[in-house]
């Protein structure tokens, strides 16, 4: 899309916007098919948030000869990629009948919005400490930050947003040889741009950055200049989003098995066909590599085009989630902070902040329904009151 339009452009892209606006049906199919998917991810990620507080911390979750518990956290591996790319969608879907300025300044101020409840609020659910000096830059702090460089990049053309996400997403390996400890005093730089681990900011504030920015900013970007596919008939924006994942997903399959490029540690045989195939499939998330986002993206774009025209009481529940997705992720960090707390009291007799217990998988995955069944009414009542609510704060939360 181009920077500027002429006068004579305007009426009749404000026509089309009025027409698809007063469409309930194709709405509704797009804006389902989005909440579906959003919403099976956010379950997804409860799942290794529960793993994370009640399974044996002594257990390597990429450890490819303990099958359930890899494959555990790798389903969760689709959590991050399909959320960031769908908030890039959702962007592009809000600004659609707005103004370049008015999406900027949206961005730009949700996105600090998510950084200060990132390192407030969500801190604290997470260790229920008040310790101020050790900031974790998590995944909505890298949201936020994400969001604030998209307000940048709306005003390019629509081929040059599109040009730098690829450019992130498929170039960024290139620098994974490049230490923050080349940089001297630069490297917290380096380390919230592209290298996980913790840095000094200085007067004894340490950051610990779990999601480096690039090429999580592409792959937001990549969402909005996905954008205007959700605006195509039902049947043409299904073959596209299905013939597109196919595409990366077959790719994904493809260059993983050169090992020419796209992850830092290649494949290796292992002992059994199914180690085997967990190393293939066990790509680094921090920083993603193409090959991560590759892997769960392509899936991704499949399931939204399958979750179009379906219905039932479980898409009616992950429509519920993936309608309050920031809702969801602070109380569930709490709800399952909260249960692992009391449980190991009932267990142990002793109060801690942040309880070791060493329960298997089957209890971890009894856990995460509980989770779910407490949040789902929970979700359902934030939900209706933010549809019933015109306020313009209701639209950061």
């Amino acid at each position: 899309m181009a920077v500027m339009q002429t006068s004579v452009e305007m009426p009749d892209r404000e026509r089309r916007v009025a027409a698809e606006r007063t469409s309930p049906a194709a709405a509704r199919t797009r804006l389902r098919s989005v909440d579906i998917l959003r919403g099976l991810v956010m379950a997804l990620m409860a799942l290794d948030h529960t793993r994370d507080f009640f399974s044996d911390t002594g257990f390597n979750p990429r450890d490819v000869t303990e099958p359930a518990l890899f494959l555990t956290r790798w389903i969760s591996h689709f959590c991050a990629p399909t959320f960031v790319l769908l908030a890039g969608v959702s962007a592009y879907l809000y600004g659609r009948s707005r103004s370049a300025g008015e999406t900027s300044r949206f961005l730009v101020t949700r996105g600090l919005f998510l950084i200060l409840i990132d390192v407030t609020l969500i801190k604290f659910g997470w260790r229920f400490d008040l310790d101020s000096f050790r900031l974790g830059a998590g995944i909505i702090f890298m949201i936020g930050a994400s969001m604030m460089t998209l307000a940048a990049l709306i005003w390019l053309p629509r081929w040059a947003i599109t040009a730098i996400a690829l450019t992130m997403i498929a170039g960024h390996n290139l620098l994974d040889g490049v230490r923050g400890e080349m940089f001297g005093q630069g490297a917290w730089l380096w380390h919230l741009l592209h290298e996980r681990g913790e840095t000094t900011l200085g007067n004894g504030v340490d950051v610990y950055v779990l999601y480096p920015l690039i090429p999580w900013i592409g792959v937001m970007a990549a969402g909005y200049a996905l954008g205007p596919v959700m605006q195509l008939e039902s049947e043409a924006r299904q073959q596209f989003l299905l013939m597109l994942g196919a595409a990366i997903t077959l790719g994904f399959v493809l260059l993983r098995t050169s090992t020419l490029y796209g992850d830092p540690a290649p494949w290796t045989v292992q002992d059994t066909p199914l180690a085997t195939l967990l190393s293939f499939l066990n790509c680094e998330k921090y920083p993603p590599s193409l090959l991560f986002l590759m892997m769960t993206l392509g899936p991704a774009l499949m399931l939204l085009a399958a979750f179009e025209n379906v219905r039932g009481m479980l898409a009616g529940w992950l429509t519920v989630f993936g309608r309050v997705p920031f809702f969801f992720y602070v109380v569930h960090i709490y709800l399952i902070h909260a249960l692992a707390v009391v449980t190991a009291f009932a267990m142990t007799g002793e109060f801690a902040a942040t309880p070791q217990i060493g329960f298997g998988l089957s209890a971890v995955y009894l856990f995460w329904l509980l989770v779910l069944l407490l949040l789902y009414p929970l979700c359902r009542w934030f939900a209706g009151l933010k549809q019933r609510r015109s306020e313009w704060w209701w639209s950061y939360l």
